[in-house]
């Protein structure tokens, strides 16, 4: 499974209401907005140019750019730096500010039912889509997962 899966996987619904949660903010603060700008081919990026560029973002995203599926995904996630600390203290992963070592093995840390377990924690706390979104990334990434986790009703 590639990243746009993951984006492609959750809908369309749920990544427009990613791009609503970006910071532009945060964006400037770890130096990605021109790279979002240039990637997302906008003359101007600001929340409302970004919400109403999401048809013509979704429709990339089905062309399978995993380099523009990583910009988007790192949008999403330094807007959500709050929340990733949340999680990953609440499963117990050791992390720096939210990140961890590329090369750090914290499989042994996402037991079996992690996902359900951190979605009924905090569910209720955070955008639906950026919960969402971000559990399924770190399950991608770190126990590359094959299949999209959906929370159970």
């Amino acid at each position: 499974m590639q990243l746009c899966d993951v984006f492609l996987g959750l809908g369309e619904e749920n990544f427009q209401g990613l791009l609503r949660t970006v910071s532009i903010g945060k964006l400037r603060t770890y130096q990605l907005f021109d790279r979002l700008k240039m990637r997302a081919h906008l003359g101007k990026l600001n929340s409302e140019t970004l919400r109403r560029a999401a048809p013509r973002l979704w429709a990339r995203m089905g062309e399978g750019n995993e380099e523009f599926a990583t910009d988007i995904a790192q949008a999403v996630l330094v807007s959500h730096l709050d929340m990733i600390q949340e999680v990953l203290n609440f499963l117990g992963v050791p992390h720096d500010d939210g990140f961890f070592p590329k090369d750090a093995d914290v499989t042994q840390y996402l037991t079996e039912g992690w996902q359900q377990r951190a979605w009924e924690q905090f569910h209720e706390k955070y955008p639906r889509s950026a919960l969402l979104f971000y559990i399924n990334h770190l399950d991608w990434e770190v126990c590359k997962a094959e299949r999209l986790f959906a929370p159970a009703p």
